[in-house]
């Protein structure tokens, strides 16, 4: 087990003593067979230990998005969103998301660079989080469209905790652009 991981075992603890969450996981990919790797990332959160479902949206496929902006010229992103059923605290959940994205040659050496996987923590019911380490919900994901969309897919009436109603932050995104 790696140093990171055994740290993130260590520091989470659930108040609700293990009581079945519901997680959302945006997926994204534009590096190398994108649709691939977004299966054997899925497959991956689906053999993680205390968890018992996870429902994914069929792949859109989305603009590279740097800090600048939108970058038609990078390679295009295939994203997803997963619900995961899940009994792992949020700070163990996200630091086996870290692994995953590890073992499938993500490295994080630019921000918002091009990257083999991308995976997100977006929310863990309706947990807050304002650390350095875990931020619950996603701070951006209201403003991501390629987050919103395939999470309506799979849960029609979803809530951003503390946000609002995903169909309706999505409605408001399109309504901008």
């Amino acid at each position: 087990m790696s140093r990171r991981l055994a740290e993130g075992l260590r520091g989470a603890e659930r108040p609700d003593h293990g009581a079945p969450v519901s997680a959302v996981v945006a997926l994204g990919a534009n590096l190398g067979d994108r649709a691939a790797m977004l299966r054997a990332a899925l497959q991956d959160i689906a053999r993680l230990p205390l968890t018992d479902e996870v429902r994914a949206a069929a792949p859109i496929e989305s603009v590279a998005i740097r800090p600048e902006g939108p970058d038609a010229a990078a390679p295009a992103y295939l994203n997803s969103v997963a619900l995961v059923t899940t009994r792992l605290a949020p700070s163990v959940l996200l630091t086996y998301l870290h692994a995953i994205e590890a073992r499938h040659g993500r490295e994080r050496s630019e921000r918002w660079g091009d990257r083999t996987l991308d995976l997100d923590l977006i929310a863990y019911g309706d947990a807050r989080s304002d650390t350095a380490s875990l931020q619950l919900p996603h701070p951006r994901a209201a403003e991501r469209d390629f987050v919103l969309a395939p999470w309506l897919t799979v849960d029609p009436d979803a809530v951003l905790p503390g946000v609002g109603r995903v169909d309706e932050l999505l409605r408001r995104l399109q309504g901008a652009s």
